[in-house]
């Protein structure tokens, strides 16, 4: 979709073959189908757009939830864009720091913008692609939102006026994404030079704790229990090193390195009667062991993240399960007991083994009534079987 495209699309009469695109597809109308019955009053170009804007408006439903169907998209920013939770949540801590203004360096199609906007926070974007500001200047107008966005070079934006200033790099390379820093852009000394002042960085989650600056905070965020992203703090913004904030239906949970005791506080243990797996942005974060403490428990390998207790605890932070009993590892013996306790639907939790969940299961080979969970994992560096059962 070019330019000219989208802002035909802004028109009355492109907002009538979206509407008219919109039905045919509630109406179940194949896209070939729907296709053909745009292509009696449109050109096959515009018809092509008001459909692939629907379709668009379908997928984004899981990042945007009830907001999607009056948004606009394109492929590729749509996948970058960062789930509304996500950046709800990012816009909230702004506003508790006190920010009043924000500018969004290298906007794409506006989602951060929105969630700043909803926020109360003055916002302003920019981005080099006329596209995408064209549709992020369209999304704050759909949703009734404040907000200014334009055209211009990140790199060149004088952003001094602003109270916060948020940016997220493209990660991408000729080969596609890509999690090393030289491949970004803007690049990660223009990253660098900016977390010098009050701003806010979207990383990869992948991104190694040895190269967050020195006095910035690292935020690892999951939504639903799949880790989304990290966040660099910088400047006043900055209130701890290492944070794991889990965003779920029940709300949202942080844990941070103050809440963290360390290994030698801890401690490696025999599995007790209850076996807890952190949430990924926890393992991220290099808080396995906070979680530890939460639930009054240890590790079951100094290099694994799983944490045993003797006492069953909710937590946000981990997933929990009541270990039943130890099962053999070795995949004969393991076949066996699984077959004589008549298991026939398997679920393979797997963590510091050389273990393809999938093909082990294809071997195992079993065909009875029950389900099951085992988990194989090492205990005080031993391979180890348990079978559990979901809490």
């Amino acid at each position: 979709m070019d330019l000219d495209d989208f802002q035909w699309l802004l028109t009355d009469e492109g907002q009538t073959l979206l509407a008219e695109a919109t039905a045919l597809v509630a109406e179940g109308a194949a896209p070939l189908a729907a296709g053909s019955a745009l292509r009696r009053t449109t050109t096959p170009e515009r018809a092509a757009t008001a459909l692939t804007q629907v379709e668009l408006r379908g997928r984004a439903v899981a990042k945007f939830g009830d907001l999607a169907p009056r948004m606009y998209f394109t492929p590729a920013a749509l996948e970058q864009a960062t789930r509304i939770r996500v950046a709800r949540h990012r816009a909230g801590r702004a506003a508790a720091f006190g920010a009043q203004t924000l500018v969004d360096l290298g906007c794409g199609i506006g989602g951060d913008l929105v969630a700043t906007a909803e926020a109360g926070i003055v916002c302003a974007g920019v981005d080099l692609d006329p596209v995408r500001v064209a549709v992020a200047r369209a999304n704050l107008a759909a949703l009734g939102l404040p907000g200014a966005v334009q055209v211009a070079d990140a790199t060149t934006v004088d952003h001094s006026g602003f109270d916060l200033a948020f940016a997220d790099p493209a990660r991408r390379s000729g080969a596609g994404r890509s999690s090393r820093v030289e491949d970004w852009t803007p690049p990660w000394s223009w990253v660098e030079g900016l977390l010098a002042r009050d701003a806010c960085v979207k990383v990869a989650p992948g991104i190694p704790h040895s190269l967050v600056p020195e006095g910035v905070e690292a935020e690892w965020v999951s939504d639903d229990g799949e880790v989304k992203e990290a966040a660099l703090w910088a400047g006043r913004t900055a209130t701890v090193a290492r944070r794991a904030t889990v965003i779920g239906v029940g709300g949202l949970a942080t844990i941070t390195d103050e809440d963290d005791p360390g290994v030698g506080a801890v401690g490696v243990r025999e599995v007790g009667g209850y076996l807890y797996e952190p949430d990924g942005a926890v393992i991220r974060a290099g808080l396995v062991t906070a979680v530890a403490a939460g639930v009054g428990g240890g590790l079951v390998d100094a290099k694994i993240a799983y944490v045993t207790a003797d006492r069953p605890f909710r937590t946000p932070f981990a997933r929990g399960y009541r270990v039943l009993e130890p099962l053999p590892y070795r995949e004969k013996q393991l076949k066996a007991a699984l077959r004589e306790r008549g298991v026939g639907r398997l679920t393979i939790k797997k963590r510091g083994v050389d273990v393809s969940p999938e093909t082990l299961r294809k071997r195992l080979s079993l065909q009875g009534d029950a389900e099951a969970t085992v988990v194989l994992t090492r205990v005080a560096g031993e391979g180890t079987a348990l079978l559990v059962e979901p809490m």
